[in-house]
């Protein structure tokens, strides 16, 4: 927690109450890691890929289900 004295104003990025305020992403600039971002190139009709797509959503759809149903 950083010291400050009671009548200092809080810096721009700190709202009312010390809190933190959330800035909204401008979506006119792209952000650096859209910049850095490196092509993947993945063979989408290989068994494999499609063995490994099956297995993720079989998982998935799993998860989605365990979490609907009501716990004890």
């Amino acid at each position: 927690m950083s010291a400050r004295s009671p009548d200092a104003s809080p810096p721009p990025t700190e709202g009312p109450g010390g809190q933190q305020e959330v800035k909204a992403a401008d979506p006119k600039r792209p952000q650096k890691e859209e910049e850095e971002e490196e092509e993947i190139d993945i063979d989408l009709n290989d068994p494999e890929t499609q063995r490994a797509a099956l297995a993720i959503q079989g998982r998935f759809r799993r998860f989605q289900k365990r979490k609907k149903e009501p716990g004890p």
